[in-house]
């Protein structure tokens, strides 16, 4: 670990490590975290934000999201034994035996590789397309940049129901510890003989998919694919510290995969939220790291790294001519090629210090970007921008004159040389080969938000009314009509006002249980201005609102539900509008910011449906499948990102996330839900948020003032003992009957060094 002190820190006088332990006496992973990162309160995310910091400090590779996932499940040990020094079984790993063909092996696959004498284990930790036709000076023909898996040429793509492609796949042979690496020569004899390592110690095969929806995954639907099924005895070992079986209450395979893939969410969140940390999109390195890095004058160093930047923005520069125009010019870089011809890298690039150097060399490349151009266009006209995340290292696109195509996020892969040799349709060849930024069609629900007269007597006036997520983004609150006449009739235009918060069941502070505020009183809105709400505040949330007559005092106060409400993804407490949430709480819409632009293509699917799909009044959204590239984007997006939506849609309708329904268009062209009589049917996706009774522990009845239950449950977990120390008959009897539920046979015994911990309820 070389003292690194992201990790010396966290080590104890005995040697081991206690607080960042899997294995330690309270589980990193908690029930909440299957919920997403949104349903992880801050105090329980923290103790893995800080793990998992320490893991990307000692690890040689970039820690991936799937890995820094296999850290904290499979307990990967912080002082030298990896995953060495964890209990779990090496029978439950599969064995495969590379050729020139492999099954799909996504990052973080843990396997045993056959190699015909010894046994080698190796972690997944980095893998990218190895394209035969890329130069090895990073040159990539457009049509390879963004191709699908299934391409054979420009425009062209390969008959069958099982794409291929040529990959390489980076394995962290250190990662299981001393105990199980082998020796310098037995991996110089493999590494020579070039039949499962090439002499980089990389596996170079062409990989074959199941199917085409299987090569458009990303990575952590592929890795959930993986472990749910290839790798399911891993997954459901009882000697992981926390088993996700006993996280989610269940073995069945829907609830397995959704629990899965929140769990997945929650640790990217955590990587993203560390202040230590730097992310290249799913590569975590330590801001430390680079820093060394771009001090280092050696090869690969900031030096190079500066070079690499220059070769990009000034790759497509054309040369002066003394007459005429230069013609528009475009040229794409492979990142991994470029530093291969680096002088004195060749050594430096073995291993995981390829998967290394690749992120560094993006990281130097994003940063550029940022700082010395206007989202991708520099002074000297070029337009810089980033065109594919998984072909040779990433792929960087410079086309000059850059001034004339439309800008946008210039470090999101757009796939445009692949598009730019994509036959246009009819309805297309209007429009620009560039890709398109999603855009927000406007919200059309007039009858969303509106005051609900409860009351209007000589004692004052009660309406109702839910939060909208622009109250909460803007500080305001609309006030009733009848309220605005009589305000304004005995104040005028604008009044200083009062405005006193009751959260039922929790505590406000002082400051936003009674609030100064302005009351505007204008003909076309009259509002409350400058309110601070509660940060446990939600679009949807009903409040109920008083004026006492005659006064400047506005009573604001929710409502308790009878029960808990677990949400999607949240816990709700409160009597809150379900069409508010669903259409105000879709992803990308929080209180700092309310936009499209970013998602991914699950999140843009799941972002249009709930926006612009038909509302019920439960929440339920419906959209027409035809209009949903559209009402993502606009207008009909390039045909990779069209291709990216479907491929979304059908992993969301396979995980329950999202359904399908049938619904008819009339001759206005609008959809209807159900279908009506005589019109023509349509094929509809339909979100539908899934709500869940939360039952509270004895005793726990109230929540606590953060918006979370005052009692966390924790699951069985095991423990690792101290030393002397050894578990009770009881402790082993529930560790027999903890596989059982996993669906192991009897005869488990408890693995030495270990008792097992059964679930139980902890006070915060």
């Amino acid at each position: 670990m070389g003292g690194d002190p992201y990790v010396s820190a966290t080590v104890s006088d005995s040697g081991r490590t206690s607080l960042l332990d899997p294995y330690g006496d309270e589980p990193l992973l908690t029930t909440s975290m299957t919920r997403g990162r949104a349903a992880v309160p801050d105090r329980e995310l923290q103790p893995l934000v800080r793990y998992l910091e320490a893991v990307v400090a000692s690890r040689r590779a970039p820690v991936h999201t799937a890995v820094a996932f296999n850290a904290v499940y499979f307990g990967y040990d912080l002082n030298g034994d990896g995953y060495g020094g964890s209990p779990l079984c090496l029978d439950d790993f599969p064995v495969i035996t590379l050729g020139e063909r492999a099954p799909v092996l996504p990052v973080g696959a843990m396997v045993c590789v056959a190699t015909g004498s010894d046994p080698l284990y190796a972690e997944i930790v980095y893998r990218e397309g190895a394209h035969p036709e890329i130069g090895p000076l990073g040159d990539v023909p457009a049509w390879v940049s963004g191709a699908p898996a299934s391409a054979e040429g420009p425009g062209r793509l390969a008959s069958g129901p099982t794409p291929r492609r040529r990959e390489r796949i980076v394995p962290d042979l250190d990662a299981f510890g001393p105990a199980l690496r082998l020796s310098q020569t037995q991996l110089h004899r493999l590494r020579t003989r070039k039949r499962w390592l090439s002499e980089d110690g990389h596996v170079v095969v062409d990989v074959t998919y199941p199917s085409p929806e299987a090569a458009r995954r990303d990575d952590l639907t592929a890795y959930a694919d993986y472990l749910l099924t290839t790798g399911r005895e891993q997954l459901l070992s009882p000697c992981v510290p926390v088993s996700l079986a006993e996280l989610v209450g269940g073995t069945g395979d829907e609830l397995l995969r959704a629990g899965l893939l929140d769990l997945l969410d929650t640790v990217r969140a955590a990587l993203l939220s560390s202040p230590l940390l730097r992310t290249w999109g799913h590569y975590a390195v330590t801001r430390t790291s680079l820093a060394e890095c771009w001090g280092d004058t050696g090869p690969l160093g900031g030096n190079d790294l500066r070079s690499l930047a220059a070769a990009v923005e000034h790759a497509a520069t054309p040369t002066k001519r003394r007459h005429g125009l230069t013609a528009p010019v475009t040229v794409y870089t492979a990142v991994g090629p470029w530093l291969r011809q680096v002088p004195g890298a060749a050594e430096l690039l073995k291993g995981v210090g390829y998967a290394s150097a690749v992120c560094r060399a993006n990281l130097t490349l994003a940063d550029v970007v940022r700082r010395d151009s206007a989202q991708g266009l520099f002074e000297n006209g070029c337009l810089v921008t980033f065109d594919d995340a998984f072909e040779s290292g990433g792929v960087w696109r410079s086309h000059h004159p850059g001034g004339t195509e439309p800008l946008g996020d210039p470090l999101t892969p757009s796939g445009r040389g692949w598009a730019s040799t994509v036959p246009a349709s009819p309805e297309q060849e209007a429009e620009s080969e560039a890709d398109v930024d999603p855009v927000d069609q406007p919200l059309t629900d007039a009858d969303l938000g509106v005051c609900e007269l409860l009351r209007n007597d000589a004692e004052g006036i009660v309406w109702r009314s839910p939060l909208r997520l622009a109250h909460l983004v803007d500080g305001w609150f609309p006030l009733h009509p009848d309220v605005q006449r009589e305000l304004r009739r005995s104040h005028g235009l604008r009044v200083r006002a009062h405005l006193e918060l009751v959260h039922a069941g929790r505590t406000t502070n002082a400051h936003e249980a009674g609030q100064d505020v302005t009351a505007e009183l204008g003909d076309a809105s009259s509002r409350l201005t400058e309110i601070a709400w509660p940060p446990d505040f939600f679009p949807g949330l009903f409040l109920e609102l008083c004026w006492p007559r005659g006064g400047t005092v506005i009573r604001a106060t929710t409502t308790r539900l009878k029960d808990l409400l677990d949400v999607d993804d949240r816990v709700i407490g409160h009597c809150y509008d379900p069409r508010v949430l669903t259409r105000e709480g879709a992803p990308g819409s929080d209180r700092h910011g309310d936009s499209a632009v970013g998602l991914g293509p699950r999140q843009l699917v799941l972002r249009a449906v709930r926006r612009c799909g038909l509302l019920t009044l439960d929440g339920h959204a419906l959209l027409d499948c035809f209009v949903l590239p559209s009402a993502a984007y606009g207008r009909p997006p390039a045909r990779s990102q069209a291709l990216a939506l479907e491929a979304a849609v059908a992993e969301l309708l396979a995980e329950g996330r999202l359904e399908s329904a049938l619904g008819s268009r009339d001759a206005w062209g609008q959809p209807h839900y159900p279908a009506r009589e005589g019109q023509p049917v349509i094929a509809l996706i339909a979100y539908r948020p899934v709500r869940r009774r939360v039952i509270r522990p004895w005793g726990g009845t109230e929540p606590d003032g953060a918006g979370q239950l005052p009692l966390q449950l924790v699951a069985g977990h095991l423990r690792r003992l101290r030393p002397g120390c050894s578990p009770s008959a009881a402790q082993r009897a529930a560790f027999r009957d903890h596989c059982r539920r996993l669906g192991k046979a009897d005869g488990w015994e408890l693995p030495y060094g270990y008792t097992f911990v059964t679930e139980h309820m902890r006070g915060r």
